[in-house]
């Protein structure tokens, strides 16, 4: 087979040059179980049939007749197998988050009217079966794990049925493959709709940055299969022939990284700033002249440029950190990683440096589930890599720069559209086929594309989630006590606020409520007063269980002027300048997050 037209032919490809390697593999009762390129498939083409004995609605293969089948997972080697025999019947596979609200959940089955789901396990079930019986389409559910009640996927795969060949032989590279659910700015997720053809595109022409990655080395997983990028990459790794480890959770990274030993792992900015911060602890517990040298080395990294290599004096001290300090860190990270991919959002520079001068390439890329999601990456070699940067564009990206300075991208792996959403379609891919991301860019270089601002309001933590401010300030603000609030986060470790809050409402509450209180007239003594802050408090302890853990707000600060349309603040209509405010409170936020 040398053509591939669809995700699954890249395991088909695989399966008949090198069945006996290792494809998936995952801890089970303590121990690393492996699964062979011939199990997996195999493993999907029994699924495929049991599924289709059970019938399947996709006689005509268009996004709206396509039956689309539910997963509620974390990363385990069901999930690729369960996407690889989704994906041969002609069914969609609609991932879902197992962490999201159950309001979303009900959500996004019923919009996308799902039939059937794959659910992880006994917690994910109890969490979320009251969700699931409010969604009049689902007919089936099958569990990996053993339920009680509940049916498991093995009796599909028990039926050791053949696929039907003519009907995979229907999937063609423009059949829609897999809807994912993103977050809406207006609360409601929107399912952008993915073929075969912008994953496939997408896959191999992003493999000119993976270059490193050599058959037979091992990966390490552990971002959501459910986001595209996880997904994507991991056929990467198939079609070059790693074999993909899934950590066993988010705890137990570093233990796995250990064992495993892989040569690659993709991850958010968040996620890489606790490994730095857990170096950086563990060098503060250091004494004498250990501590000395761990820091004379970090402080060495920080001025790494991989482009301007320095004079052969700072050369040679780098040389030495390498051998004394840094070795001790890539033996940390299972001593054979060659590269770390990140994406998701916004890197901090001086990780990018501290972790490239310690011989662990950093290949930070930009993309967006609309686009499959790759548009851009830093590659391994040096002479593509710019810190600061998101690399050069993957083969068959086109990008222009707006007039307002907005990254605008056009390419094979540019979506389908929104699920049942042909106007926000409409909104955000213009006559020419330019998708609107909504970042605003610029080139370095002349060939390396730069993020200098976002056009959207919402936005991502360094961990990587989205969060709709607007949606948080909207609900804070049904609170007497809180009269104006700005939700800060982007590219942050976690969500926080500035809040100017009702004063007036305050007052009168503590002279209620604390009768022998002396209540100062000045707003900027009330602010600092411990019960003025435990009433706000008590407001964001109320709302914040109605929002996902990483949109909750966990610090914020109270100011003492409200904003008006004089102060700049706000814009004619009333609207947050949230450009302003963050830049005339750069003070209080910054001390949020020391």
């Amino acid at each position: 087979m040398s053509e591939i037209h669809r995700i699954f032919d890249i395991v088909a490809r695989r399966v008949e040059t090198d069945p006996a390697s290792i494809m998936l593999a995952a801890k089970e009762n303590g121990h690393w179980r492996t699964y062979s390129t011939k199990e997996c498939w195999l493993t999907a083409r029994q699924l495929c049939g049991g599924l289709l004995a059970l019938g399947i609605e996709n006689k005509v293969l268009m996004p709206e007749q396509q039956e689309k089948i539910g997963i509620l997972s974390p990363n385990r080697p069901e999930w690729l197998m369960c996407d690889m025999g989704v994906q041969m019947t002609g069914a969609v596979l609609t991932p879902i988050y197992p962490t999201i609200s159950p309001k979303e959940i009900t959500y996004i089955l019923n919009e996308a009217e799902v039939k059937k789901i794959f659910i992880a396990s006994a917690e994910i079930y109890e969490r979320y079966k009251d969700a699931l019986a409010e969604v009049p389409t689902l007919e089936h559910i099958y569990s990996f794990d053993k339920i009680d009640g509940v049916k498991n996927w093995r009796e599909l795969l028990d039926k050791n049925l053949v696929p039907d060949e003519a009907i995979i032989h229907k999937i063609t590279a423009n059949t829609l493959a897999t809807i994912i659910y993103t977050s809406g700015t207006t609360g409601d997720p929107k399912g952008v709709m993915l073929s075969h053809n912008n994953i496939v595109s997408n896959i191999f022409d992003s493999m000119p940055a993976f270059t490193f990655a050599q058959k037979g080395e091992k990966a390490l997983s552990f971002l959501p299969l459910n986001h595209i990028f996880e997904r994507t990459v991991s056929y990467i790794y198939l079609d070059a022939g790693l074999s993909i480890y899934y950590a066993e959770s988010m705890e137990t990274i570093g233990d796995n990284l250990k064992e495993v030993k892989p040569m690659v792992f993709t991850t958010v900015p968040r996620l890489l700033e606790k490994v730095y911060e857990k170096i950086v602890g563990k060098g503060m517990e250091l004494t004498g002249i250990k501590r000395g040298l761990f820091f004379w080395a970090l402080e060495l990294a920080k001025k790494y440029d991989n482009v301007k290599h320095g004079s052969w004096w700072y050369q040679f001290q780098l040389y030495l950190a390498n051998k004394i300090i840094f070795s001790k860190w890539r033996e940390a990270l299972g001593g054979n990683i060659k590269a770390i991919v990140t994406g998701s959002a916004a890197c901090q520079e001086r990780l990018i440096r501290i972790f490239s001068a310690a011989q662990i390439v950093i290949m930070e890329g930009y993309g967006l589930t609309e686009t499959s999601p790759v548009v851009s990456v830093n590659r391994f070699e040096s002479e593509d890599r710019r810190v600061g940067s998101i690399g050069t564009l993957i083969d068959h990206a086109e990008v222009k720069i707006a007039e307002d300075g907005e990254i605008l991208v056009r390419g094979p792996m540019i979506m389908m559209g929104y699920y049942k959403k042909p106007e926000l379609t409409l909104s955000v891919i213009d006559k020419d086929d330019w998708f609107h991301t909504g970042d605003i860019g610029t080139w370095i270089e002349g060939r390396f594309l730069k993020i200098t601002d976002r056009k959207k309001e919402i936005f991502k933590t360094s961990g990587g989630k989205y969060v709709a401010p607007q949606v948080l300030e909207n609900k804070m603000k049904e609170s007497i006590f809180i009269e104006q609030m700005a939700v800060i986060g982007s590219g942050r470790k976690f969500v926080s606020a500035i809040i100017v809050p009702g004063y007036t409402q305050l007052r009168k509450y503590l002279q209620d409520n604390h009768p022998k209180l002396h209540i100062p007239e000045g707003n900027a003594e009330l602010a600092k007063m411990p019960e003025a802050i435990e009433v706000i408090q008590k407001q964001i302890d109320k709302f914040n269980p109605l929002f996902s853990h990483p949109e909750q707000i966990k610090k914020f600060t109270l100011l003492t002027t409200e904003w008006t349309i004089d102060g700049g603040e706000l814009t004619p209509t009333l609207k947050l300048k949230r450009k302003v405010i963050e830049e005339k409170y750069s003070r209080e936020i910054e001390a949020m997050y020391e």
